[in-house]
Parts: structure tokens; sequence; C-alpha cells
């Protein structure tokens, strides 16, 4: 098994890993709008969904995978109203991937994170 870190403050507070190899899988942990290397995020979900499949390729990068490897998705968005915004990056970063996928809408834990997304990746 192996863990990967994008070296966020809230993996080593909150006990997680970013992702976690094994095997053929690769599980990443739900990914917000931060831009790891400044922490800052930015406004408007489109920009916050951008960061998070940019970390999300860095990810996989790292962990020897890459984005057509991704057979599942999950999308946490705190609004509906958001969803129109949203679904153009969708489209752009796993349009031919096209995975598995589930959008949940809910409250995440600060207030400026507008979506969330979890992958996972299987090489056979």
């Amino acid at each position: 098994m192996k863990r990967i870190s994008t070296g966020s403050p809230f993996e080593a507070t909150m006990g997680y890993s970013r992702a976690i190899v094994k095997g053929g899988w690769c599980f990443v942990s739900g990914v917000t709008g931060y831009d790891y290397a400044t922490m800052t995020m930015p406004d408007g979900i489109a920009a916050q969904a951008r960061n998070c499949f940019s970390t999300i390729r860095a990810v996989l990068d790292e962990a020897g995978f890459e984005m057509g490897d991704i057979v599942r998705v999950q999308y946490t968005v705190v609004d509906a109203a958001l969803v129109d915004d949203l679904a153009p990056e969708l489209g752009a970063a796993l349009g031919e991937v096209r995975p598995a996928a589930t959008m949940v809408i809910a409250g995440l834990i600060r207030p400026e994170m507008l979506v969330e997304i979890e992958v996972t990746a299987f090489k056979g």
C-alpha cells in the first residue's frame, strides 16, 4: 500500500491521505477547490472544479495512474443551482473517460467550498 499526500494541512489535522494505492486501485479522497501551493480558494464553482481536477491529475500521476483510469467519481455540490456552471468543467475533465458517477447536494465543512470531487481509478 502506498500513501500519497498533497501537503495540505487538512491531511495531518484530520488524519487521512490524499490518496491510497493498493494493487491496481487508486482511491483519491475528496478534493476541494484549493490551490494547495498557495492554500487559496477561487470564487466560483467552475474555477474550484478546475483546481479539483488539477489536484486529482497530479495525485493520479504521482500514483502511476492517469485520468483515463478513473472508473468512479462522486461530486458533492453545496447548491443544485450551481450545477449548470459546474457541468462544463466535468465534461472538459472527464468527457471521454465517462466513469460511473454520483452527484450529491450537501453542505461542505467550510463556507468557501462549493464542490468536492472524489475519484477511484483502476489499472486492470
